[in-house]
């Protein structure tokens, strides 16, 4: 099945550009968009919250959108690939994983959260949040990002801890087969050179599959700040897009951390990639991992 880009949309700078950077990888990928504009995102149904008028208020809200539809109707006829549009007043965990379900595969996309438009940055914010919290493969893409031609030149940031990738995200590997010509893996180790721990990092990705289509070249970073190390490498790489795996948590322990991809997603230079896995595989000893270091 072709992959659907759902792009968080508006008509200021960030979310324009990152429509404009999904319809060029939906063209390289032969995908479609989905334009969603929501005016909140929430754990929570606001309109629950008040009893029985909340569906009246509900509809209300919808209805004074309609002049907003139809604009982002009129954008989404002028791209150049097949694209729709939907309309929500909140993104609710219940809303992004019954358009992910209708959609699938699919891959939400949004811009990056940028501080000269604060409102949007907000909303954003709390949107790859939420996204990333409830398992969902998401593209964040600054306004820097060029959106005429699609990326390249990967960046996979790894560590030594082994992972699956989640359904949903295997999905995506397809795409990314089209998409990657040159794949660098990335281990920041904490002050030291850790030639093992880049090995490991290494051996993790390539058990996941996810670039099975590729072989990557190998790079070691020392940062005492895993974020800053990986920055480092983007701009040392000339990296196209960075990815990173989005480990399971519970819903609200992951909704409320603070993480390293977290932060990646509100200042990376460059689209952020989070891949979300399946439930985390156990550690391999060191005998293990020699092991299969020495298989490969």
């Amino acid at each position: 099945m072709a992959l659907t880009l759902i792009v968080l949309s508006g008509f200021y700078e960030p979310a324009r550009h990152a429509i404009r950077y999904a319809e060029t990888l939906a063209q390289a990928v032969h995908g479609q968009l989905v334009l969603l504009h929501v005016n909140r995102a929430s754990l929570f149904d606001p309109y629950e919250l008040v009893g029985a008028v909340g569906e009246k208020y509900h509809r209300q809200e919808l209805q004074g959108q309609t002049e907003t539809a139809a604009a982002l109707r009129e954008l989404a006829q002028g791209l150049h690939v097949p694209a729709s549009v939907e309309m929500a007043t909140d993104l609710l965990p219940d809303v992004a994983r019954e358009l992910a379900a209708r959609y699938g595969p699919a891959l939400f996309v949004l811009g990056q959260p940028d501080e000269n438009h604060p409102d949007f940055a907000g909303m954003t914010a709390m949107c790859a949040e939420l996204l990333r919290a409830g398992h969902f493969p998401v593209l964040a893409v600054p306004t820097t990002a060029p959106a005429g031609k699609p990326p390249r030149r990967f960046l996979v940031g790894a560590d030594r801890e082994p992972f699956v990738l989640a359904p949903a995200a295997e999905a995506l590997r397809p795409a990314l087969a089209l998409l990657a010509t040159e794949v660098l893996v990335a281990h920041v180790s904490d002050g030291v050179e850790d030639d093992d721990g880049c090995a490991a990092a290494l051996h993790a990705v390539r058990s996941s599959a996810l670039l099975e289509f590729s072989k990557p070249e190998l790079r070691g970073y020392c940062d005492g700040d895993y974020a800053e190390g990986l920055l480092t490498a983007v701009q040392e790489t000339r990296a196209d897009v960075v990815v990173v795996v989005g480990r399971q948590r519970s819903f609200m322990s992951d909704l409320f951390h603070r993480s390293v991809t977290a932060r990646l997603l509100e200042n990376c230079p460059v689209p952020v990639l989070v891949l979300p896995t399946a439930s985390s595989k156990p550690r391999l000893t060191a005998a293990e991992h020699a092991a299969a270091v020495q298989q490969e």
